[in-house]
């Protein structure tokens, strides 16, 4: 029974030292961890689609980066009717990313029944396209983004390191129990069938591309909600946040910290970022390389990730039986 509950015990001790961090350091390093924190919502998108449903994806930086834009048209008043409101900012930004999901997952889905090598390459192509079209758009900044974005603030006073570090401590552990709360729901059991076996799944009746597209525009939901979320922490906004490189970025941090479990998509999207930026600091020119092997030795050695099978929840009592 301990060692059924090993993955319990490690989640909650994990969220209990992000807790505690929070006493320990100030400054810079909790603005960035708060910055960082936009990346863990992120990953957890990517894992309910790809750990759970099988789905890769190579475009999931559109969803973050259009919610990135959304945010930012709104509170740079550039979007007429709408004032300069930050609740209406995120309305927005996580309307624009799930409606972007659902244009992609009715596109390839449902028109066309795509999966496996041939979404990822179709995502790829449309990751590229959406940044090539922004860089050529002057509403949206063109290749300078667009600037000046105003910080979250309460009653007029902007948000000190603390209380934003706490804050996105607690939007992210809201996602996490959501996201965890649907791999574990009946739908997220059919995810789980549709990875392993799509045509079985329709042979027992249901619609996958049904099934796959609600979990691909949840996840864009999530995404549209981490960028906007960035763009209210960095001030600025940049076609890269919706290309490819990106949605690159998140792919790795997924698979170093463990696609198939949330907590670990997570943690992996915190401390691989941060492993650049030390190394890029050390290293200088050659981090690059060193990243490169480091992630080759960890994919190799670790298929379930780094701590993917540490972080590992018990099954429900339902598939238990």
């Amino acid at each position: 029974m301990k060692s059924k509950r090993r993955g319990l015990y490690a989640t909650v001790a994990a969220w209990v030292a992000l807790g505690i961090l929070g006493l320990l350091f100030d400054g810079w390093l909790l603005s960035q961890m708060a910055i960082y924190f936009c990346y863990g919502m992120f990953a957890m998108g990517l894992s309910l689609i790809w750990g759970q449903a099988g789905i890769l994806s190579f475009g999931q930086a559109i969803f973050f980066g259009a919610g990135a834009y959304g945010f930012a048209l709104v509170t740079l008043n550039k979007i007429p009717g709408l004032g300069v409101s930050v609740a209406m900012g995120f309305v927005v930004a996580i309307v624009l990313a799930t409606a972007l999901a659902a244009v992609i997952a009715s596109l390839t889905f449902a028109a066309r029944g795509l999966s496996g090598a041939h979404f990822a390459i179709v995502t790829l192509c449309a990751a590229v396209v959406v940044e090539t079209a922004t860089t050529r758009s002057d509403y949206l900044g063109g290749y300078n983004g667009l600037f000046g974005i105003p910080p979250l603030s309460w009653n007029g006073t902007m948000i000190g390191d603390h209380a934003l570090y706490y804050l996105m401590l607690s939007i992210t552990l809201l996602a996490f129990l959501s996201v965890v709360a649907i791999i574990r729901s009946p739908y997220g059991t059919l995810l789980e069938a549709i990875r392993d076996n799509e045509h079985r799944v329709r042979h027992l009746g249901y619609v996958p591309h049904h099934l796959k597209s609600a979990a691909f525009i949840l996840a864009g939901a999530l995404s549209g909600l981490a960028g906007a979320l960035f763009a209210a922490q960095f001030g600025f906004v940049s076609p890269s946040l919706l290309g490819f490189a990106l949605s690159t970025q998140v792919l790795v941090w997924v698979a170093v910290g463990g696609r198939a479990v949330p907590m670990a998509a997570m943690l992996g999207a915190l401390v691989v970022p941060g492993a650049e930026n030390m190394l890029s600091n050390v290293l200088g020119d050659v981090w690059l390389l060193v990243i490169g092997v480091l992630f080759v030795a960890v994919v190799v050695a670790a298929r379930g990730g780094v701590f993917g099978n540490l972080l590992r929840l018990p099954l429900p009592q339902r598939l238990r039986e």
